[in-house]
């Protein structure tokens, strides 16, 4: 049975009540304030709802993530990086990026970044948990991702391009920063042929759950200032 959540309360149910029909379905209901989120995100759960819908969190079984160590940069990809055709910045302009990721999309009918979940997120930015990757073409966003960075695991949300390969250089660079901040793992939620091409697999919700436990309190070296990284 789903579980209700009550917005005086921030508990989530156990992971392993998540139901396998519609897979990881954990709970449904509460708000999206900004403890709400950050206890979400300890827990091993997210908030993905069409509008419309009531709030939905749901931890999957297998989780799709990638560890830094084995990210995969295609030989195409690497030219890309050479070529120096696009800038990467942090936290430059986290609104501009999180309304890009919330536009509406060729492949898909509407968006799940309501307006309600960007203000929460916006929020989340103004606390130090959620951060932006920009990539940039000359003075043209052109393509970028955000999320959540606690311990030294990092949340993945969503991402955009608007160029060629612009997300992917973003990625990338995201990626290695976090290798040498001392994150071990990302969090990509679902997979994808974009992100197994980087080298993202699938662990059990359980794997996932142990990581969690072992490094959401532990220290990393993360320096966020918005700057250009690459």
């Amino acid at each position: 049975m789903l579980t209700w959540l009550q917005r005086n309360d921030l508990t989530f149910p156990p992971l392993e009540k998540a139901m396998r029909e519609p897979n990881g379905l954990l709970a449904a209901g509460g708000d999206l304030s900004a403890d709400r989120l950050i206890q979400a995100y300890r827990h091993g759960c997210f908030p993905w709802f069409q509008e419309g819908q009531p709030i939905l969190w749901w931890s999957p079984d297998p989780r799709t993530v990638l560890f830094p160590e084995e990210l995969h940069i295609s030989r195409s990809l690497g030219k890309v990086l050479r070529q120096g055709r696009y800038q990467v910045t942090f936290d430059q302009d986290f609104t501009a990026v999180i309304q890009a990721c919330a536009a509406p999309r060729d492949y898909a009918d509407g968006t799940w970044i309501t307006d309600s979940m960007q203000s929460a997120y916006l929020e989340l930015h103004r606390r130090g948990y959620a951060h932006s990757v920009e990539v940039w073409e000359q003075d043209a966003l052109v393509g970028g991702l955000y999320g959540l960075a606690i311990g030294q695991l990092f949340f993945g949300e969503s991402m955009f391009s608007r160029a060629d390969n612009a997300s992917k250089v973003g990625f990338a660079t995201l990626v290695e920063r976090l290798k040498a901040w001392g994150f071990v793992l990302i969090d990509c939620q679902m997979p994808t042929e974009h992100l197994h091409s980087f080298g993202a697999r699938a662990i059990t919700r359980t794997t996932f759950a142990d990581y969690l436990r072992q490094h959401l309190d532990q220290p990393n070296i993360a320096d966020w200032l918005p700057r250009r990284v690459s």
